[in-house]
Formats: structure tokens, C-alpha cells, sequence
């Protein structure tokens, strides 16, 4: 977790690092750095991640892959619709993540 002035793509390179590599790796445009995508090409993942509409330099994406991120997605505005999750309430990362599985679990449930 990161506090919420900052950007997210920070701690992608460490976050992915953890994971076994996959064939590809969709994101929005938030996580369009080139830092990112060396990382990511280097592990031999396809960056599925669309282009900043300031990005110079264009990089091809694959639209139809980029669609079907739409899934998780819909999985994160789920876990959003928790007030508590959505506004990130709670001091310590612990206690954030506890929530967030007690309403994952709650959701898979019903």
C-alpha cells in the first residue's frame, strides 16, 4: 500500500516481481511507464496497456486483451461498493487488508 498521493506503478515492479511470470499483463493507462514495460517484457509478459495520450513514443496493445480486463474491474467497483474499502478508513495496512478480505469473502459468499 501506498499513501494516496502517489501513484500506484511505483510499487508494480516489486508487486509483479513476487508472481510467477505471465503471458500478459493488463493495465490502464495509469501504469503506462516505460520502466514498467522493459520490466514486464524482460520477464517475458506482454504489456497489455494502453498508451498516454501525452506518450511520444507509441507502443502497440492488444485491444481485445486490454477489453477483457474489464472483469477485474468489475471485481474492484464490487469491493468498492464496502464504504470502508473505498475510503481506505482504517490507519494501518493490516486492518485495511482484513477488510478487504472479509468483504471478498462476503461477496464470493452471496
Amino acid at each position: 500500500m501506498t499513501p494516496g498521493q502517489r501513484g500506484d506503478v511505483r510499487m508494480a515492479d516489486p508487486l509483479l516481481a513476487a508472481l510467477p511470470p505471465a503471458r500478459a499483463c493488463a493495465a490502464d493507462t495509469a501504469y503506462d511507464a516505460d520502466r514498467l514495460r522493459t520490466f514486464l517484457i524482460a520477464r517475458g509478459t506482454i504489456p497489455v496497456i494502453p498508451n498516454n495520450p501525452t506518450r511520444k513514443r507509441i507502443h502497440p496493445f492488444d485491444r481485445a486483451a486490454y477489453r477483457r480486463r474489464n472483469l477485474v474491474e468489475r471485481m474492484f467497483c464490487r469491493l468498492k461498493d464496502w464504504r470502508r474499502i473505498a475510503t481506505r478508513y482504517d490507519k494501518l495496512a493490516r486492518n485495511f487488508i482484513a477488510a478487504v478480505e472479509l468483504a471478498a469473502t462476503i461477496i464470493w459468499w452471496a
